[in-house]
Order: C-alpha cells, then sequence, then structure tokens
C-alpha cells in the first residue's frame, strides 16, 4: 500500500470532467449547470450509502482527535463519538471534508472550512483500559504533548473494519509487547 490512502467518501476537488459521461448518459435533457448540480447531489447520496456500509457498532466509543486549523493558530483537541459506530464519523459541518484509510491503516479525515483545515483521527479504546488511562492520554491531546505511542498504547485502529467492508488490504498491525503478555 506505500504511502496510498484508501479514500471513503470526498466532497474536495470534484471535477465534471470525471462525471460528464455518466451525467449526460443518464441526464441528457439537463443543461450543464444542472448536471453539475446533480454531480454534487450524486455524490452526497454516495456519502448516505458509506454510512450505510459503515454501520458498524464497536465495543465502546470512538475517540476522535483533532488538530484544528483556525485563523489564530493550530489547535489540539478530542471528542468522543458515544454511539461506537463508525458510521457516526462521517457527518461534518466543514465546507468540504474527505474520510479515508491512511497507510497504517488508520481512519481519518481532513476537514476543510473558511479558516484552514482540521486533521481527525479515529479510535477506539482498547479492552482493559482504565478510566484513568482514557483521562490522561485525553489530557495529553488536550495540551498537545500525546505521541503516537501515547494513542497506540491505549486505543487501536478502525481501518482493519473499513477494510472489511471495502475489500481493500492494509498493513497487519504490530502487536506491541503489552499485547503479547
Amino acid at each position: 500500500m506505500n504511502d496510498k490512502k484508501h479514500i471513503i467518501w470526498s466532497n474536495v476537488n470534484l471535477d465534471y470532467d470525471d462525471w460528464k459521461y455518466e451525467m449526460e448518459e443518464y441526464y441528457p435533457e439537463l443543461s450543464e449547470e444542472e448536471r453539475i448540480e446533480k454531480m454534487y447531489e450524486t455524490n452526497n447520496d454516495y456519502l448516505d450509502d458509506d454510512r450505510c456500509n459503515l454501520n458498524i457498532k464497536l465495543n465502546g466509543p470512538i475517540l476522535v482527535i483533532a488538530d484544528i486549523g483556525r485563523w489564530n493558530g493550530r489547535f489540539s483537541g478530542y471528542k468522543e463519538i458515544e454511539s461506537g459506530n463508525i458510521s457516526d464519523c462521517l457527518y461534518t459541518d466543514m465546507d468540504y471534508a474527505t474520510w479515508y484509510v491512511d497507510k497504517n491503516g488508520d481512519f481519518r479525515c481532513d476537514a476543510i472550512h473558511h479558516d484552514g483545515t482540521n486533521h481527525y483521527l479515529y479510535r477506539i479504546y482498547k479492552d482493559g483500559v482504565s478510566d484513568y488511562q482514557k483521562d490522561r492520554l485525553k489530557e495529553k491531546i488536550y495540551e498537545g504533548t500525546a505521541t503516537r505511542a501515547d494513542i497506540t498504547r491505549i486505543t487501536r485502529r478502525l481501518g482493519d473494519e473499513i477494510a472489511k467492508v471495502y475489500g481493500f488490504d492494509i498493513p497487519k498491525q504490530k502487536k506491541n509487547k503489552e499485547m503479547e503478555r
């Protein structure tokens, strides 16, 4: 897979030339402007399809780790998706978004808005993680001091579940020493 990312859904840089043949075939009675509008509608329908495809309930809340781009700089943050359902990750009030599984098997989103771009990483807590460990990780995220090791120590990636749905391969997860015990 190398540096390749598997895009789940995006409305960034839609190019009518990529859709033109299909739009003209199915909607010959529409003007080009109307077909372009139809392209956006169709793409949004695909997001609904992806929400159905990823209606996967996990065994706890999903931790969303955010690198937020604002007019006055970048900030770290987090939230939890209490439902634990992967489909609930596919919502945003940003202008543009791309959800994808990266080369490490992490589920991510790049969301563009008028002030900049937000980057989200979606993870699920590993079984047996204490509330103290969860709270400490969230403190580190908020402070901007959480490392990749801090995150992977108590959470696991979501890409494995997503890859099963869409049929693509991702690298095997490395077993850390704590998991082997």
